[in-house]
Order: C-alpha cells, then structure tokens, then sequence
C-alpha cells in the first residue's frame, strides 16, 4: 500500500522528462512494447475476433495513465448525442468497483458495486449505464434491457481490442504524451501516435492537431440534498478541499482561481475509498469533486460537490456528427 501511494505520488513527476529514473525503467518498458506487439498481431492476424454490438459503438479513452478527463468527455457527448435524437447508453468495465458481476447503474447504487464514474455518468446524463468485466458483454445486456437505445458510449477502453468500435475518441490534457516513452519509463499505455478518430486536448500542449476544449469549474456547488451554494459566496473564508483524482491538485488549483482560500487540502489516489477514512470534519466548507461526491457523501453528506464543465469547441461535435454520418453502420 505505502510502495503504491509513493507510486502514485511521484511516477507523474518522473514522466515529465526522460531523466536517470525513467531511464532506468526503460528495460520494463521495452518488455511492455514486446507484450504490446505481440497482443496486436493476435488481433490483427485474426486469430482473436472482437466483439461487434448490433448498434454503433464509440469509445472515449486515453493514451496514457491517469486522468485526462475521460469521464467529462463521457458525459459530454452522452448529452450531445441525446440533443442530436440519439438513444445513447454507455458501458464501463466500471474500475475500482468490489464486484466483478455484469450490472444496471441506478442512480441509487453503490459506487463499490458499480464504479465511481458509471454511477457518475448514470446521474448525470440519466442514459442507461451497465458494467461488466468485459465491456461486449456490458452492452448485450444494455441493449437487451433497453431495446431502444441506438447507440453505446464506452467510457474508456482505446486499449481494449476484444470489443469492436466504430468510432475512437482520445483525450489528453496538458501533459500531452509526457516522455513520449512506454510504462513505466513513461506514461503510455501504447505507443503514440496511433490513428483515432477524433483528437480532443483539455489544456495547452503542443501535440499537433485535434480540437481543443475548456475546462473550468460550475459556479454553483451542492450537497447531498441538491442543496446548492454559489462558491462566489465562500469567497473571503477559509475552505477545505479533498480531490481523489489522478491528479488532485489540478482541482485545487482551479479552486484558487475562483478566488477561495484554501486552508487544508487532501490529495488521495484515484477512486479512493472513502470507507477507508474520510477527511476529518471541521467547522470549514469541504470541497470535493462529484467523482468523490458519490462515494464521501455516505461519510459527510455536508461535502459541497463543485462540478467540473467541460466544453469543447463547436468544430469538435461538427466533426463527431459528420463522422457518424459517414459511417455505413449495419
């Protein structure tokens, strides 16, 4: 546990630049390019088949480990295709949950049963959400309970071959590719670049090409109640802020640029657990993320859930539309 927080902690640091630490990881990683080779030309030369699902599937992922607003995204174009007349439902293998079954998100699941982030976009999109341990069979259950639904959004899986996609979404933020190198020298989880289909980048690097999208916090945050606080009014007292994200002081700092004060912060790995111990209670406004909302409101339901808006820019979803025009889906 402490070797996967230190991990945790300071890996980001060490994918920045290709210095002696990354260096000497190097040998692991060229095995992990080996492996990842290997796997490709099992699918490639056709020896394994991929699931195809009867209805469109696109996929939102990354390239790289950690956050990069995959979830966001998820949610973004769930809400674009359903104001385009779409009956979009989403599949998640639903990482982190305790259970390994294949299952509906309801809006009052478990987040240990289900996933933090399908229980996040079940609420906020109110799509049909189903996890399961492999992704095809998510969405054979998805399509047989809602026959109507004509299109699947999967949240995450650019690296998970076995399920066939008819349209590839990346998304980066402003660490781009890091190093450039393979886990765990670097970032990757495969090499880049690699074809997709779309190219979004949430913050400034300088990766060629794709769109570009904004990033910024609501101004209204709320409790457990749907209770809501503008956060101009916490402006000129002391807050605290908890975050378990890829990478928590991202949130922070958005938080300071709204003007808070900030006066203890606590940076927790992604889709941490809050029955393990949630931040102690004081007299101070506690700020979270609505990823952690869904788990930390069980603990302190008092816990203001600031959301995160992501906006890409109007060219982007010309792009996606026209694509799934294009494509001579069966």
């Amino acid at each position: 546990m402490r070797l996967t927080a230190w991990l945790h902690q300071h890996l980001p640091h060490v994918w920045t630049s290709r210095g002696l630490f990354a260096r000497l990881l190097r040998p692991i990683a060229w095995v992990h390019a080996v492996l990842l080779t290997a796997r490709g030309l099992v699918w490639r030369m056709g020896w394994r088949q991929a699931h195809r699902l009867p209805v469109p599937v696109i996929v939102v992922g990354n390239v790289v480990a950690g956050g990069a607003g995959k979830t966001p995204l998820t949610i973004a174009v769930v809400k674009h295709l359903q104001q385009q007349g779409w009956k979009a439902g989403v599949i998640s293998r639903g990482h982190g949950r305790l259970s390994n079954d294949t299952r509906a998100v309801l809006p009052a699941s478990s987040p240990t049963e289900v996933g933090d982030e399908p229980l996040l976009i079940q609420q906020k999109t109110g799509a049909p959400v189903w996890v399961a341990a492999q992704r095809a069979e998510a969405g054979r259950a998805l399509l047989q309970a809602h026959p109507e639904v004509n299109i699947l959004v999967c949240d995450d899986g650019l690296q998970h071959w076995a399920l066939a996609r008819d349209l590839e979404i990346c998304v980066m933020d402003e660490r781009g590719v890091g190093n450039g190198w393979l886990l765990p020298a670097g970032p990757l989880r495969e090499p880049w670049p690699r074809s997709v289909d779309l190219l979004l980048h949430t913050g400034p690097n300088d990766l060629p090409g794709g769109f570009q999208a904004q990033r910024h916090l609501a101004p209204m945050a709320h409790d457990a109640q749907s209770r809501s606080l503008a956060l101009s009014s916490l402006i000129g007292q002391p807050v605290d802020a908890v975050a378990g994200l890829a990478h928590p002081e991202a949130f922070f700092a958005m938080l300071r640029a709204c003007g808070l004060q900030l006066q203890q912060t606590t940076a927790l790995p992604d889709h941490f657990d809050y029955a393990q111990g949630a931040p102690a209670v004081t007299d101070r406004p506690l700020l979270c993320t609505e990823k952690d909302a869904v788990k930390l409101w069980q603990h302190q339901p008092r816990a203001l859930a600031v959301p995160l808006v992501l906006t890409p820019e109007a060219a982007f979803w010309q792009a996606l539309d026209q694509r799934l025009a294009e494509k001579p889906f069966q």
